[in-house]
Formats: structure tokens, C-alpha cells, sequence
């Protein structure tokens, strides 16, 4: 018999029946006693989301690069300036030390006088340990081998003030390199080491057609002397011009690179080289993310022709040549800004024999557009001397062929398609014939009868705005020659018929000559 409880059960009773009756609802409903288990904490652990490696590229392409150490013969400070040999102990010289001093003691105690070069030298040598000469290490740089047997790429600015040379390897072995030849006009070198029969990992060239801006790019070098740091990036823009030369058509990436990466590699992820690491932008003398490489596509044939011969031969032109401006295309009668406008032929070149003048606007090469006047730099500069090319040139408001077989370029020509014509500067004219108020010109005649001296610029003007500037010479307007102000505005008032309402100027300063459009409206 049940006894019946008057009072309230206790929580605790409640609770042990409520668990009681849970454990006994869920064996009548699964038939299966449950099994009570107790939880821990466990360590966080997050399934990452599949992203890009480049260990396998490193791994394959390190043994391929190296760092360059560039060595120079430094002849060490003196304390008579003329021993070649130095000791300094704080400020005093061997012989300003007391007889006593252990240095002292011990060079008399085997009757030697550091002081002795002569003595120094029979028993070092001339580039022995104090000897004149004696090599040390004064750059350094990265690189990479591009054969098997021995030819490292690198930068000209790394090995360009070197006498000797030293390829360290990413295990830490030390190869002697020697210099096979080097190019200032693009920043390359090729140097080679003797492996005696030894094969050397090696990289190929990237196709350029194939790398885009937004691809992943892979850095190995030696900055800072640290050697063998990997840093990635993104190609960030590509055809960037740096004002490094005439060639400029620099990659620009955001891979980390700093002093000591020059001449180093930029991967992608096949392993191929996509660029040569040559120069960085940096307010503060590190990386800030922007730094360009040399294109495989401009370094594979300089690095052919450094392995082969040990020089570039390149075409040569021979004329001064300028961008085309929006300004001057419509002075010219251009339905567009594009092309090199020719400033001027030098006397006896390839374009001066084959009629080019200075005005005409090379438009095509071999039936290719000319973008500008940097683009058909680069591509008579990659064509082989004694090659015949035919040119597309506006002149006169139309377009006409021209056949030129190109030359060498000269080894001290600043430019592979342009020449500085510089002539002295032109004194001020005593008096002006002509205010051309219009264009803030105020001209007058020139001592040597040819064009017209520049007497006085409106500085509110669209000239002074230009760049013209007083003392400089007005030698042509349009392509035609003038000689007096009423000649200008002859010249001026036909374009103004024709519907230009810009005309061609050109200016010839000490610094060579170039042209300039300037508005025409207002002359009549």
C-alpha cells in the first residue's frame, strides 16, 4: 500500500525522476539502452580554403638562382700615403706607440717593421694581405643560370664597376665567374662559371604573350645579402616606361624586392622566368610593393646575342624622334595621337639617305602600327643591322612609303632612333620685328639668318605653358621654314583656310630640337 504524501516533493526528488522517466522513455522507444557519455573541450580546428602554394615552384627553381658577389681591386689607406699598408690603434700610427706596447714588443722580437711595403710585398706579394690592389667585395647582387653549363643572367648595374666575380649557389658553394658580356642600354650581363664537367639546374624564358596582369609571380633573390628569399606577388601593370632608356617596357610587380634582388628572377608558376628584377620605387629605400622586372621577351634575344658574341648588335635609324600629342595631331592633321614624329635626321644616317625629314610621322613599321615614339625605339633597336624595313610616314597631310636598310647603331649613341642635335644657344635678339600677341610670342631675326629668335614669352601664354622659352629658336611652322614673323603668319593664316587650329612649331634650343602645337584661332 502507497503511502500518499501530504507535502511538495523537493527539486531534487523532481529532478531524479524526470531523468528516471527520460531514460525510460527513450529505452522503450529506441528498444536500446542509451549510452550516457560525458564532453570535453577540444583544440580549434578550422578546414582552410584551398589556396595557391608556391613550394613546388621554389623547390625546383632555387637551385637555379644564385647571388652575385662583385669584387674590386681597393687600395687601402696609408699612413704615409704611400705604402699601401695602414695601422691605425686609435688614432696613432705604429710609430707613435710606446716601446712598450705588446704590438711593438713583438714586431722587434722577430725583427719586422710593419712599416717595411717593400719587405711587405717580397714576402705577400704585390696583392697579398696589405698589398696594393687587394680584392674586395664592393656589390652584390642575384642572378640566375640560363644553361646548363654555366651562363648566369644578371643585371649590368650589379657587375658594371666589378673586377672579379663570385656565384654563390643556394647550398652555399662558391663558383668563380667570369664576365661574358654586358648590355648598359638594357640593364643586362651575362657572366659564366666553370663547373669542370658539372651540368647546372637552369631555367627557361616565359612567353610574354602569356603573362597577364593579376598573375601570381614568384621572386627568389638575394636581398640584403640574405640570399635565397622567396618573396610573391602579382604582375601589377606591364609596358611601364621608368625613363631608364629607350627599351623601357619594365613589368611592374608587387612581389617584395629590395637591394640585392637586382638581377634576380621573377617566376611564374610553371617555373618559367617572366622577368629580371632591375629597379624598385621606394620613398624610403625598401620595398613598398612596386618594382620592375625586365621582360623575358626583351631579355631572351639581349642574352642570346651577350652569349654569343658578347656585345648587341642592334638597328639603327638615325633621326631624333618625339611623341606624337594630341596637340600635334591636329596640327598635323592626324586622326589620332599616335606614332614618332622625326625632329630631326642626322646628316649621313640610314633615315637622312632614305629622305626622311624632320615633320614627316613614322605611322607603321612593316605594315605594324607604330604606338609611339618609344615603341618604334625598341623595335628598330631589335632588328639586326643591314635589315630593310619599310616605314609609313605622314607628310603633308598624307601618308607615303619609305624603304631604309638600317645601320649599326654607334656604341656612344645615346638613343637606338634618336639623335641630339644640339646647337649653341642663340643670344637674345637686339630688337623684335613682330609681336605674334596671339601665341605670346614677341620674335626677331636670328645672327645666323636661319629661323627666328625668341625675344619675349607671355608667361600666361599657351608657349610659355609648352615649355618655350626666351633665347630658344623658331626654325619651321608646319614643316616650313621661316625665316621672318611675316613668314609665321603665312604660314598660320594657310592653316587657318585648311581648318587646322593648331600649327607645328619647331623649337631648337642648346638642348637639341623639338616640336610644339600651338593654337591658331586667333591669328588672322
Amino acid at each position: 500500500m502507497l503511502k500518499n504524501f501530504n507535502g511538495r516533493p523537493s527539486l531534487a526528488t523532481v529532478l531524479k525522476a524526470s531523468t528516471v522517466a527520460g531514460i525510460a522513455a527513450a529505452v522503450l522507444a529506441t528498444g536500446v539502452p542509451l549510452e550516457i557519455t560525458r564532453s570535453y573541450a577540444e583544440a580549434v580546428k578550422v578546414q582552410a580554403p584551398s589556396v595557391p602554394s608556391f613550394a613546388n615552384v621554389v623547390d625546383a627553381v632555387s637551385p637555379a638562382v644564385v647571388s652575385v658577389r662583385v669584387e674590386n681591386r681597393v687600395n687601402p689607406v696609408s699612413d704615409n700615403n704611400n705604402d699601401g699598408f695602414s695601422f691605425d690603434f686609435n688614432g696613432r700610427g705604429f710609430d707613435d706607440l710606446p716601446d712598450d706596447h705588446p704590438l711593438k714588443r713583438f714586431f722587434k722580437q722577430f725583427g719586422q717593421d710593419p712599416n717595411d711595403q717593400q719587405g711587405h710585398q717580397r714576402r705577400f706579394g704585390q696583392n697579398g694581405p696589405g698589398g696594393k690592389g687587394r680584392l674586395r667585395p664592393v656589390a652584390q647582387g642575384s642572378g640566375f643560370f640560363i644553361s646548363e653549363d654555366g651562363y648566369i643572367v644578371t643585371n649590368n648595374h650589379v657587375v658594371s664597376d666589378g673586377q672579379a666575380f663570385v656565384a654563390v649557389m643556394n647550398d652555399g658553394t662558391e663558383l668563380d665567374a667570369k664576365l661574358i658580356g654586358k648590355d648598359p642600354r638594357t640593364d643586362l650581363a651575362v657572366l659564366k662559371v666553370d663547373g669542370k664537367g658539372k651540368k647546372f639546374t637552369y631555367v627557361n624564358w616565359a612567353d610574354d604573350n602569356n603573362v597577364r596582369v593579376g598573375d601570381w609571380v614568384v621572386a627568389v633573390g638575394n636581398p640584403f645579402g640574405l640570399g635565397g628569399t622567396v618573396t610573391a606577388g602579382i604582375v601589377s601593370a606591364r609596358g611601364r616606361d621608368i625613363g631608364s632608356g629607350p627599351y623601357d617596357d619594365y613589368l611592374q610587380v608587387d612581389a617584395a624586392v629590395n637591394r640585392g634582388n637586382s638581377g634576380g628572377p621573377t617566376f611564374n608558376l610553371s617555373g618559367e622566368v617572366v622577368g629580371i628584377n632591375t629597379a624598385i620605387f621606394s620613398p624610403s629605400g625598401g620595398s613598398v610593393g612596386i618594382a620592375f622586372a625586365i621582360p623575358a621577351s626583351t631579355a631572351r634575344d639581349v642574352v642570346a646575342d651577350l652569349m654569343k658574341d658578347g656585345q648587341v648588335s642592334r638597328g639603327w635609324l638615325g633621326v631624333q624622334i618625339q611623341p606624337v600629342t594630341k596637340d600635334i595631331a591636329e596640327s598635323i592633321g592626324l586622326s589620332e595621337p599616335s606614332g614618332a614624329l622625326v625632329v630631326a635626321p642626322q646628316a649621313g644616317s640610314p633615315g637622312d639617305k632614305a629622305g626622311m625629314k624632320a615633320g614627316d610621322v613614322v605611322t607603321a613599321l612593316n605594315g605594324e602600327t607604330i604606338k609611339d615614339a618609344r615603341d618604334l625605339s625598341r623595335r628598330i633597336g631589335a632588328m639586326q643591322p643591314g635589315s630593310k624595313v619599310e616605314l609609313s610616314v605622314w607628310r603633308a597631310g598624307k601618308a607615303q612609303p619609305l624603304t631604309v636598310e638600317l645601320g649599326t647603331l654607334p656604341a656612344d649613341q645615346k638613343d637606338a632612333n634618336a639623335e641630339d642635335n644640339s646647337q649653341p644657344q642663340q643670344p637674345e635678339a637686339p630688337a623684335s620685328e613682330k609681336a605674334l600677341a596671339d601665341l605670346g610670342l614677341t620674335v626677331g631675326p636670328s645672327d645666323d639668318g636661319k629661323g627666328l629668335a625668341i625675344t619675349g614669352i607671355d608667361p600666361d601664354s599657351d608657349a610659355a605653358d609648352k615649355g618655350i622659352k626666351e633665347g630658344e629658336k623658331i626654325t619651321s611652322v608646319n614643316n616650313q621654314e621661316v625665316s621672318t614673323a611675316a613668314d609665321v603668319v603665312k604660314v598660320l593664316n594657310q592653316a587657318k583656310k585648311d581648318g587646322r587650329t593648331r600649327a607645328l612649331f619647331q623649337i631648337q634650343s642648346s638642348q637639341g630640337s623639338r616640336f610644339v602645337a600651338l593654337p591658331i584661332n586667333g591669328q588672322g
